[in-house]
């Protein structure tokens, strides 16, 4: 009930410009104390994965004078930020059933493609595409 309030007061054109809205559960004790799973990656990997994706971000946009996706105009989402029949699918229906707007649009391939960097893909997939909807929609459940 407290964060419906709190969530309440933030307008949807705020909201549209921020990329990703995601809820963070407390971590309970025994996490904290215990050891990582062992299929967690590391910060040391997980370090070398971003700065591969920003050089590939800064490589391909370096010639439109940017150095990142968030900073791509809508002219340069279009170019860069291609998606499949599938992808285009499962986004048109999160955009009816979330009540997206066409800044979240823009937005949602924008994290797509960021996300598409982290994985080394050059293009961007549907499990892309799904991820960066999740992130836009978890603050639809507040609204609710």
């Amino acid at each position: 009930m407290q964060i419906q309030r709190y969530v309440g007061r933030i307008s949807g054109p705020l909201l549209d410009r921020i990329d990703i809205h995601i809820d963070v559960p407390a971590v309970r004790f025994r996490d904290l104390t215990g050891d990582p799973p062992p299929d967690a990656e590391d910060s040391a990997e997980i370090r070398r994965r971003v700065i591969s994706a920003r050089q590939h971000q800064a490589k391909r946009l370096s010639s439109d004078g940017i150095f990142s996706n968030a900073a791509m105009t809508p002219r340069l989402i279009r170019r860069f930020c291609r998606i499949d029949a599938e992808s285009e699918t499962m986004l048109e229906r999160a955009m009816t059933r979330l009540g997206l707007s066409a800044r979240a649009y823009d937005r949602i391939l924008k994290v797509s493609r960021t996300i598409a960097d982290l994985e080394n893909s050059d293009d961007i997939q549907s499990a892309h595409v799904s991820e960066a909807v999740h992130y836009r929609s978890l603050d639809r459940t507040y609204w609710t």
